[in-house]
């Protein structure tokens, strides 16, 4: 892997970095998260939150609340993502997050090849959250956020087995949701796979 450089070059402090969790998933908000870093207090270890472990992802998350200059987590719903569709409503929750700094960023690293539509300067980086350390520390913040979503869900239906699958498309998820039924309001409707039960639910 690369190694993280904090990109600090337009103004100590003033860079953000913002990623995503949740496009996947048929159930749930899609969470970001944006975060100024604070380069008087590095934190070491950032990387892709995907190739953390749990147990790691925790104790960065922890760091990460304590040493960055600022952070915002954000969202868009699951009826947003049905309305708009998954890349319009993941753009509206960068935005979010980002309009919720309580430090107003000089420019904005976005992991992806997209940006949304707003005043700020921004640049979009492929594979960003294995290069900026703010989008590292940004999809750390995120993904913590969402995982710990799913596992309280899966306190509340227990049946559907979210603490494991985290509400990805899995063989297990999907047989759960044949077994149980769709929850209402948490799953998303626009969905192909949620489509294809509701339909056959329908003609049943």
């Amino acid at each position: 892997m690369q190694d993280l450089f904090s990109s600090l070059e337009y103004a100590t402090g003033t860079v953000a970095g913002v990623d995503e969790v949740g496009r996947g998933p048929l159930c749930g908000d899609v969470v970001t998260a944006a975060v100024i870093l604070d380069p008087n207090k590095p934190i070491e270890g950032l990387a892709d939150s995907k190739k953390l472990t749990d147990k790691r992802r925790d104790v960065l998350y922890d760091e990460i609340i304590e040493k960055a200059l600022c952070f915002h987590i954000a969202r868009a719903s699951v009826s947003e993502i049905d309305e708009l569709n998954i890349l319009h409503a993941t753009m509206l929750a960068m935005v979010r997050a980002v309009d919720g700094l309580s430090i107003k960023p000089a420019h904005v690293y976005v992991d992806g090849n997209r940006l949304p539509t707003w005043g700020y300067s921004s640049e979009a980086v492929v594979k960003g959250d294995s290069k900026v350390a703010e989008i590292s520390a940004a999809s750390i913040l995120a993904k913590v956020t969402r995982d710990r979503e799913m596992i309280e869900l899966s306190q509340q239906y227990p049946e559907y087995g979210f603490e494991s699958h985290k509400g990805y498309p899995s063989k297990a998820h999907l047989e759960a949701i044949k077994t149980h039924g769709l929850i209402k309001d948490i799953y998303r409707a626009s969905y192909g796979p949620v489509k294809k039960i509701l339909a056959e639910q329908q003609s049943a």
